[in-house]
C-alpha cells in the first residue's frame, strides 16, 4: 500500500517553520510499516531546505518520494499537481484530527475504519461496566 504522510502536525508537533518535537510512536509506528513492505511518500507543505532537514529529521525512514508519486517526477510549476496517488494520507488535518500512532496502526494492519475501532472500544467499555455492576462500589 502507498502511504502519504504529513510531516508538521503529524510525524512532529505543529513549529513550522522549525521541527517540533516527535508526536509519540510516530517515526516508530511508520517504519514498522515500512517494514511490512508499505511505501511511504512524504506529503509536506514543505519545500527545498525546510523538506530536506525534514527528511533528515526522520532519522532512518526511507520515504519512497517526497511530495511526489515516485522519485523521478519532475516539478514543472506549470501543470504540476501536488495531488498524490495514493492509498491512504495520514495527515493531522483530517476531519476529527488524528488518532494516535497505535490505533493507526491498528487501523492500517486490519484493515479497519476508525469507525470500526472505536464501535469496537465502545463495545468493549460497555461490557466491562456491565461485568462491574455487582461490585457494592
Amino acid at each position: 500500500m502507498t502511504i502519504a504522510v504529513d510531516f508538521d502536525g503529524t510525524i512532529v508537533e505543529h513549529r513550522y517553520p522549525r521541527i517540533g518535537e516527535e508526536i509519540p510512536f510516530a517515526v516508530e509506528t511508520l517504519k514498522l510499516l515500512q517494514q511490512e513492505k508499505h511505501r511511504l511518500i512524504l506529503w509536506s507543505v514543505r519545500e527545498g531546505e525546510l523538506l530536506d532537514e525534514a527528511i533528515e529529521w526522520c532519522r532512518g525512514l526511507e520515504f519512497y518520494a517526497a511530495n511526489k508519486d515516485y522519485p523521478e517526477e519532475e516539478r514543472d510549476h506549470q501543470g504540476f499537481s501536488r495531488k498524490l496517488k495514493a492509498d491512504l494520507f495520514i495527515d493531522d488535518r483530517n476531519v476529527g484530527g488524528i488518532p494516535d500512532w497505535g490505533i493507526i496502526y491498528e487501523m492500517i494492519k486490519e484493515k479497519k475504519t476508525f469507525a470500526d475501532i472505536y464501535s469496537q472500544q465502545r463495545e468493549e467499555n460497555t461490557s466491562q461496566k456491565k461485568k462491574r455492576k455487582w461490585l457494592p462500589f
